[in-house]
């Protein structure tokens, strides 16, 4: 239980509400030689936890409802995107270029699932448009895997070397992450205090009538937001036209959510609108992509006061690192998981996109813990978590600080033999726009609260830019 009660402390949380928690612990959850089901289920745990507080807070309740954390649960959650079936067909997970290559020195890894992705890789290497798999690998057989990240990266695309947890360590951004808290937070004025309309009949909807544009993409802010979505939040996800989403990864992640698009460089005065009547704006995009538009956390606020602005990067928005691109694979492979993942002189993975999934979970807890902090101390709130701050708490064995937690309620526990990866009492069918859907459960579970989305995912974009 130590992970649950380090992540509550670093949201703020009252100690005394873990023990409102209880956990279902399966020993063959999410196996890796990292805690990566510790991980998981301490991200899902403090997101339930923070769910119920704000629920209990809405409603008038005596006390925080009970939450209740299964790994099996959670372990289905956490592979979601690959638990998806679309009319009975399975999801693309990974384009032929996105991979783990041998370069002259090492491996690298790339990630080229968009088109533009694919292109710059493409063009770093200096190859035709039309290139296979055969062409990259033998460029990449020819430069040491620094050159190949340098290179790429200059142009635009996404490839990183695989370093040793040991060689990540060194590196100036490393240092920076480690020095951060697990969740950024902070506030930025004294709006004044928020108040909810009281929740009243049906299940605990603690993000009910609450307004969530979601600029995110792949994949820890669509899990965020999906969260915010299951809990009750009008979440409008706002795409740029030229930018499509991935088909499956759409599908998988726009549950309870409403999909539009809009060009912010030609109708920013509808983005406005939008803005408005928000109560909190999540990004996903690499940090400062979205500035020239006014979207930094203190140009929203001052035009919302009162908003709470929640951030996701890769490599967090500070040092030499700050601005670049990247996903779950890549931080996996720099920061030295896959490393001690791998075999055999190969680097190897997680059995799930644990940082994306695992910091998707964070961000929503935060959103609504300042959102329950909102609703006695007002302000204006920024919250901030990173894929490689995740990665840094799990390389360290997701571990409670020394000092930290002292005086803490013990939370319950109970061990349940057996138990895979993914539980098939945790998939449910749907019938959506986009065909008959297999999909996972959510694993956020609290007493009274909401045991699926209240919508199917639609098309992409096919929705109006305006509010329910």
């Amino acid at each position: 239980m130590t992970g649950i009660k380090f992540a509550w402390s670093e949201l703020g949380g009252d100690p005394a509400l873990l023990a409102h928690v209880s956990t279902v612990v399966r020993e063959g959850a999410l196996p890796a030689r990292l805690p990566v089901r510790e991980l998981a289920r301490a991200c899902v745990g403090v997101c339930a936890l923070a769910g119920a507080e704000l629920a209990a807070r809405r409603a008038g309740l005596p006390e925080v409802p009970g939450v209740r954390v299964d790994d099996a649960a959670v372990a289905t959650a956490f592979a979601s995107e690959r638990q998806l079936l679309v009319d009975g067909r399975a999801p693309v997970a990974f384009a032929p270029l996105s991979r783990l290559w041998r370069t002259a020195d090492g491996w690298v890894r790339t990630h080229a699932n968009y088109p533009h992705h694919r292109a710059r890789l493409l063009g770093a290497l200096a190859l035709p448009e039309d290139a296979d798999a055969a062409a990259v690998e033998a460029s990449l057989a020819e430069r040491s895997a620094l050159e190949v990240e340098d290179t790429v990266y200059a142009a635009g695309g996404l490839a990183v070397a695989s370093r040793t947890p040991e060689e990540w360590a060194a590196q100036e951004q490393a240092a920076l992450i480690a020095a951060r808290p697990l969740v950024e937070r902070g506030r930025s004025d004294e709006a004044r205090v928020r108040t909810f309309p009281p929740l009243e009949g049906g299940p605990l909807l603690p993000a009910a009538g609450l307004r969530v544009l979601d600029l995110t993409r792949v994949l820890a802010g669509p899990v965020a937001t999906r969260t915010l979505a299951l809990l009750g939040a009008d979440v409008l996800r706002v795409d740029a036209p030229q930018l499509p989403e991935l088909p499956d990864q759409h599908a998988d992640t726009g549950f309870g959510k409403r999909s539009t698009l809009l060009d912010l460089t030609t109708d920013l005065r509808t983005f406005e609108e939008l803005l408005a009547t928000a109560d909190v704006v999540v990004t996903g995009y690499r940090p400062g992509a979205l500035d020239r538009f006014g979207l930094s956390p203190e140009a929203l606020a001052e035009r919302r006061p009162g908003l709470v602005v929640a951030q996701v990067s890769a490599w967090g928005a500070y040092g030499p690192w700050g601005g670049r691109r990247g996903f779950d694979s890549l931080v996996q492979v720099a920061t030295g998981i896959a490393t001690v993942e791998g075999s055999a002189g190969r680097p190897g993975a997680l059995p799930a996109q644990a940082l994306d999934h695992g910091t998707g979970y964070l961000l929503a807890a935060a959103v609504l813990r300042a959102l329950t902090e909102q609703s006695y101390d007002g302000g204006s709130r920024f919250v901030r978590s990173a894929l490689a701050r995740t990665a840094a708490w799990l390389t360290e064995g997701v571990r409670m600080d020394e000092g930290k937690g002292k005086g803490m309620a013990k939370a319950q526990e109970r061990q349940v033999s057996g138990g895979g990866s993914v539980d098939g009492r945790r998939l449910a069918e749907t019938d959506s726009p986009l065909g008959r859907l297999r999909h996972a459960l959510p694993p956020v579970s609290f007493d009274g609260g909401p045991g699926d989305w209240a919508r199917p995912p639609g098309p992409w974009g096919a929705d109006p830019a305006r509010w329910l």
